[in-house]
């Protein structure tokens, strides 16, 4: 029973977990933003909790799935891959913060109007899906098919894994790397990042947007708008993410639904998210510090692993924690750089 996954148990709920999202993402985009306007922070308040209530109530369902007889043993296991469906949620839906920080200055850099920013978004959650479905079960085959032979290591037998070591490597190197960067963003230049490249390389690009149309017609050429640009580099932007993320989360599970759907939630949930907070993102200040500590976590338990096993709900309330001690320091403490800007444009 403790090796068996949701596919394996229930695989009705791959197609409803499917329908739920299709369905979802059929009436954000085809009936509540069938045409494109800007977002209020009531309607981002309202979308935010509708994403969060979805994934709160499926993991409900997984502790339901696991809970099958209702014994001790039985309640151990669902509580357990509840609270992995938790943290690996919390621990996307945390890192994907950072994001909303690049998704700022790519808009700005390219001065996309406001009302285009859902558009640009729901095209780039898409993307999501299909690259973070690839790298999720891709992963976890290559993680089941990297494990060393059982070896005696200070007195103790075990089994280490090349692939989560490999990983838990990069994340600790990229928790530190990631402390000390700052807003090395800031003057990056968008339009020659690997995204836009890619678009440019097919159509030619035309200089100003053309409505919320991602192709236009200019001297009878067909010309691809910036807005397509847009869209390509904010693909790339959330393939560079996940390279941070889909490790992160490798130590929390090994159950590709689990993870997928967790995952998916995170996402789906973070155009909302950027839509609420995108005009406070300057009380966060902070949080980069904490998003670093937390990649520096997952990478030191993805090490000892072998050694030592750091139960989910530990993990869960650490990185809990890290996110909601970050975040009341970045209110308490905020930037001075920020408060002078506000000073200026008091002024």
């Amino acid at each position: 029973m403790e090796h068996q996954s949701i596919l394996e148990l229930h695989p009705g709920l791959v197609w409803g977990f499917a329908v739920t999202v299709v369905i979802m993402l059929l009436l954000d985009l085809g009936v509540f933003n069938k045409k494109s306007h800007e977002v209020t922070s009531k309607e981002a308040t309202i979308w935010s909790i509708v994403w969060i209530s979805l994934s709160m109530v499926f993991s409900g369902v997984v502790y339901w799935v696991f809970n099958t007889d209702g014994t001790p043993a039985s309640h151990a296991l669902a509580i357990e891959k509840f609270t992995q469906y938790q943290a690996a949620y919390w621990i996307e839906k945390a890192l994907s913060v950072d994001n909303l920080f690049v998704f700022i200055l790519v808009f700005g850099f390219f001065k996309v109007p406001k009302y285009l920013h859902h558009k640009v978004l729901f095209w780039g959650i898409i993307g999501a899906l299909i690259f973070r479905a690839i790298f999720i079960f891709a992963g976890v085959g290559l993680i089941n098919l990297t494990y060393l032979p059982e070896m005696n290591i200070f007195g103790h037998p075990v089994q280490i894994n090349v692939v989560m070591t490999l990983f838990g490597l990069f994340l600790v190197y990229a928790g530190i790397k990631s402390w000390g960067d700052g807003g090395d963003d800031d003057d990056e230049d968008y339009s020659n990042t690997a995204g836009a490249r890619l678009i440019k390389s097919f159509w030619k690009v035309s200089d100003n947007y053309d409505g919320d149309k991602f192709f236009t017609i200019q001297n009878g050429i067909k010309m691809a708008t910036p807005l397509l640009v847009v869209v390509g580099v904010i693909e790339f932007t959330d393939v560079l993410f996940a390279v941070d993320s889909i490790p992160a989360i490798f130590a929390i599970s090994n159950d590709p639904f689990i993870l997928y759907t967790s995952n998916i939630f995170a996402i789906l949930g973070l155009r909302s998210l950027y839509f609420l907070l995108a005009n406070f993102i300057h009380m966060f200040s902070k949080l980069p510090y904490g998003l670093a500590i937390i990649l520096s976590f997952i990478g030191v338990k993805m090490l000892i692993a072998p050694w030592i096993h750091i139960p989910s709900p530990v993990s869960l309330g650490i990185v809990g924690g890290v996110l909601v001690l970050s975040v009341l320091i970045s209110i308490m403490f905020p930037e001075k750089e920020d408060e002078e800007k506000e000073k200026l444009e008091d002024k």
